[in-house]
């Protein structure tokens, strides 16, 4: 992508109303747009983010057997009524509406009941299960706050899996194998030194659920952290049976803010019985499906990562999700460095490395402080000096270390990182 083509700009200031850092920045560089308290449209350089995040969870999710699909936003009223949750008393986040053909209608903020009532369809004997399937799919919840940027939305992308399993045993094997995809897409994206397995209360349907805290002082969660043991406790769950369980001392845990960027949740056969959704055992008896329920919020994780990860210069991306791994800036007027960051463009275009193409006709400090804002990992600058000793500048955005490095080794060094 050449930025003279790019339809967004940067700006310096961020909107009056946005307190959140992780709006601001977004905002300032053109990766959202917001179009009102908890709702974001997300730009070119946003939504190729949101395509990498989602590609490093479909990897992890698909690696455990998970199997992708799209459920409907639209929820049946009488689906939700059969499990007591469409009481506005019982879950206070629905958006309604009255269809014009009569009857009324819920915008999707979960999906274990539609989900399971699809599997009626699929599910019959013990030889149908283990299944699990997972979405990407945008919630819509209405929250009291929306301060958080897009931290916390009215409007959001999340990754929800549903397992569906024999018993207990079985459950858990998938549940522990998520676990384990879970704190590997976390350190993929950047977070896994500050993310940490989190106990939290299971509600009424069993003794914990667990979650996933990455570690920040604008968090709005507080748990207690065992960093030896890369364990946390949430502060509902904050008791001496529980402490006693997990083999921790309470003058050994570490009081801080947290994000919540994922949870799982064990429902047993409870939302099954419910929905009649069983299946007939080897003895031939009916049996309620074991039910798993596992969420990312995608759109969460990438204002985390801003969040955490950004300084005072603006966004730091990490590889994994940036959307672009190379940003070039080629500076002056010179027609000869015009012709060498072109050639440089086509040459990484030609050996599949994607690049932002900073070819404005703007000042170099205008460059820089657009590249430091928008935060790609790595920067080539193309200059008259470059020039001159037939080499590029290779920038680390996190350190600011540049290196000169030969043009005719660019291509092996850029693989190299």
């Amino acid at each position: 992508m050449r930025q003279s083509q790019l339809f967004t700009k940067t700006r310096k200031e961020a909107p009056k109303d946005e307190v959140a850092k992780n709006a601001q920045l977004l905002i300032r560089a053109g990766f959202v747009h917001k179009e009102m308290a908890g709702v974001y449209a997300y730009l070119p350089l946003g939504l190729r983010v949101l395509e990498n995040i989602k590609r490093v969870v479909r990897e992890e999710m698909n690696a455990i057997g998970g199997q992708e699909m799209i459920m409907t936003t639209l929820q049946r009223k009488e689906l939700w009524e059969k499990t007591d949750r469409w009481d506005d008393e019982k879950v206070d986040v629905w958006f309604k509406s009255e269809l014009k053909a009569g009857g009324e209608v819920g915008f999707g903020w979960s999906h274990e009941e539609p989900i399971t009532d699809m599997m009626k369809n699929y599910v019959a004997s013990y030889r149908d299960l283990p299944a699990f399937v997972y979405q990407f799919q945008t919630k819509l919840r209405n929250e009291l706050r929306a301060k958080s940027g897009i931290m916390r939305g009215r409007e959001f992308v999340m990754k929800d899996m549903y397992s569906y399993t024999t018993d207990a045993v079985e459950h858990k094997k998938i549940y522990d194998a998520t676990i384990a995809a879970y704190l590997r897409v976390f350190a993929r994206v950047g977070l896994g030194d500050r993310t940490f397995l989190t106990f939290a209360s299971g509600g009424a349907f069993t003794e914990f659920s667990h979650e996933f805290q990455t570690i920040s002082d604008v968090g709005e969660d507080v748990v207690y952290l065992h960093r030896g043991k890369k364990l946390a406790i949430n502060q509902e769950v904050l008791r001496d049976d529980v402490l006693e369980k997990l083999g921790v001392a309470r003058d050994e845990l570490e009081e801080v803010a947290s994000i919540e960027v994922g949870n799982i949740f064990d429902f047993g056969g409870i939302k099954s019985e419910q929905l009649d959704l069983f299946f007939k055992d080897e003895s031939g008896k009916n049996v309620p499906v074991h039910l798993g329920s596992y969420g990312i919020g995608i759109t969460r994780l990438m204002g985390t990562i801003v969040e955490v990860l950004s300084d005072d210069k603006g966004i730091v991306w990490p590889a994994e999700v940036a959307p672009f791994p190379v940003h070039i800036v080629s500076l002056g007027a010179n027609p000869d460095v015009t012709k060498e960051a072109d050639h440089l463009y086509e040459t990484l275009k030609d050996n599949g490395i994607e690049a932002l193409y900073d070819d404005r006709d703007v000042r170099a400090g205008e460059k820089f402080a657009d590249a430091d804002l928008i935060g790609i990992p790595t920067r080539l600058v193309i200059s008259e000096k470059t020039l001159g000793e037939a080499s590029i500048e290779v920038v680390d955005r996190r350190s600011g270390v540049a290196t000169l490095v030969p043009e005719v080794n660019i291509i092996d060094h850029l693989k190299d990182l």
